[in-house]
């Protein structure tokens, strides 16, 4: 699994504001009176425009949804590679290039929102409003991706219909008002073969192919690891799902091996990493997306038992994903928090059926799982977040940078707070004071 640090920030802060006068993304009624009479008129022509090019066909969706999921899919996708493009030969500067796209991408992306927002039909079933939010979140993370809006220098978001249909869809839907990471990855619809992305950049799409890849391995071992439940660990089949289980672990460990080999470093860091930060919607600031936002690799950890639910530090991190991901795995992970764990099922075996052949056979498939999991944690620890986040950050002097990371917190907290979950992860023995299960998992092997 990869993609867990995700964020940017490039070159100054200066207001950029979409110089001509054409936009002020500041606050105030003052501006927002300005804004709406220099764009009565030209909001006419425009949408007249767009509905000509959008809205040959209806969706299921509805017309206005489809077009809005049109244009992120065409002219929004441009207009993000002409940008990157110009970003790439200077980097990392963002604020002195490319005003009039910039102000294109802001208005087209207002005005088909705008008729949504007017239309106010979306609510047609969960998916039909799902993918709508992701839509409007792809839109607010590309404006926050080129600076036309900063949380630190706002009190409330520029965009305030976007801002309006993302509270409203994600608040009748129970996840957060803007794009999550399975927007991009397993709930992303492709059309004539090609699924959204913010560019047409082949770097973004090796990422979210070798992300989406992993997501489902990942989901895989985890719907194994749930059937165990129910049987028990002496049952015979249990050993097929550990199998199961632990052959899906070294998919995900294959896929990123794959994607750590494809991806370039400097375009990752500069120009995917960036729409993956924080941004205000509405009043509030919510943090990116995060790749690990779904419940399969969490349940993974609580089922094995080597991350608990009742720990501090880990049930924060639960509660702090929860609105992130699907109601569906909402409900799944909920579940798996109260289950007792395939380890704490495995110690308390009596000690007279340990040398019985199901025993022996099933831990040792058991902790075989366990031992690749931990793998896979080393692995994207060290191979992704060192070699994709932390060491361009170093280069390119952006270390002390404070929107660098998806979550929020500078990436010295992060990089810590990501090395204790690694550890959790692994089992690590010498984890500096960290709560792990090493002894338990050493315990079992003794069993063997």
């Amino acid at each position: 699994m990869v993609g867990r640090v995700a964020g940017g920030g490039e070159g100054s802060r200066a207001d950029v504001g979409l110089v001509e006068g054409a936009l002020v993304v500041t606050e105030g009624a003052v501006d927002a009176l300005v804004v709406a009479v220099r764009h009565q008129v030209d909001d006419v022509h425009r949408r007249e425009e767009l509905a000509r090019m959008r809205l040959g066909h209806a969706h299921v969706v509805g017309v206005k949804a489809r077009a809005l999921d049109d244009w992120i899919r065409t002219d929004f996708k441009g207009m993000n590679t002409q940008l990157e493009e110009l970003y790439f030969a200077d980097r990392p500067r963002t604020e002195k290039y490319g005003a009039a796209i910039k102000q294109r991408l802001v208005e087209d992306g207002r005005l088909l929102i705008a008729d949504l927002l007017k239309e106010g039909n979306t609510d047609e079933g969960f998916d039909s409003g799902f993918e709508p939010l992701g839509d409007v979140g792809f839109y607010m993370a590309a404006c926050r991706r080129h600076d036309i809006t900063e949380p630190s220098r706002e009190t409330r978001s520029p965009l305030q219909e976007a801002s309006a249909l993302a509270m409203q869809l994600g608040a009748s839907l129970g996840v957060i008002p803007r794009f999550a990471s399975c927007h991009l990855e397993t709930h992303n619809r492709a059309v004539n073969g090609r699924y959204k992305t913010f560019t047409s950049l082949d770097d973004e799409k090796v990422f979210i192919d070798y992300n989406t890849r992993g997501v489902f391995a990942f989901i895989r071992a985890s719907e194994a690891l749930r059937n165990c439940l129910p049987l028990g660990v002496s049952h015979p089949i249990t050993y097929d799902l550990l199998s199961a289980a632990k052959i899906a672990l070294e998919d995900v460990y294959n896929s990123n091996q794959q994607l750590f080999e494809r991806l370039d470093i400097d375009r990752f860091f500069y120009c995917v990493r960036p729409y993956y930060r924080p941004h205000r919607v509405g009043l509030h600031e919510y943090r990116g997306a995060n790749a690990g936002d779904f419940a399969g690799i969490n349940v993974i950890d609580l089922l094995l038992g080597l991350c608990r639910a009742d720990d501090p530090y880990y049930s924060q991190l639960l509660v702090d994903k929860f609105l992130f991901m699907r109601p569906e795995d909402q409900l799944i992970l909920r579940d798996c928090m109260r289950r007792k764990s395939l380890l704490d099922s495995f110690l308390e075996v009596p000690k007279k059926q340990r040398n019985s052949d199901w025993f022996q056979r099933n831990l040792q498939m058991f902790v075989a799982v366990c031992d690749t999991h931990g793998k896979v944690a080393q692995q994207h620890h060290h191979q992704l977040v060192e070699k994709f986040i932390q060491r361009p950050a170093h280069d390119g002097d952006h270390s002390q940078q404070t929107d660098l990371t998806a979550s929020g917190p500078p990436l010295e907290v992060l990089l810590r707070s990501l090395k204790k979950l690694c550890d959790m992860r692994s089992a690590c023995g010498d984890a500096n004071g960290i709560e792990t299960r090493y002894a338990d998992i050493q315990q079992l092997r003794e069993y063997l």
